[in-house]
């Protein structure tokens, strides 16, 4: 590949330090994927046995992943 590929640097896109959540959240996910699966419902169900809950404090369904992961920008 030609050293003037285009490439995305790390962080390039954050506007922000990630959040202790944000952190949390990216971990755990890489977790899940790495051990679980890769299927929503693996996600979900990792998520909440490993008791991280959405932001408000509930238990995550599929509607407040695709929520958070819109607002993170995911």
């Amino acid at each position: 590949m030609p050293e003037t590929w285009p490439y995305l640097e790390t962080h390039q896109t954050r506007d922000h330090e990630p959040t202790p959540y944000e952190t949390r959240l990216a971990r755990t996910l890489e977790d899940i994927f790495t051990q679980d699966g890769h299927e929503l419902s693996d996600v979900i169900d990792g998520l909440n046995s490993r008791r991280l809950r959405t932001p408000t404090g509930e238990p995550w369904t599929e509607e407040s992943f695709r929520a958070e992961m819109h607002r993170l920008g995911a």
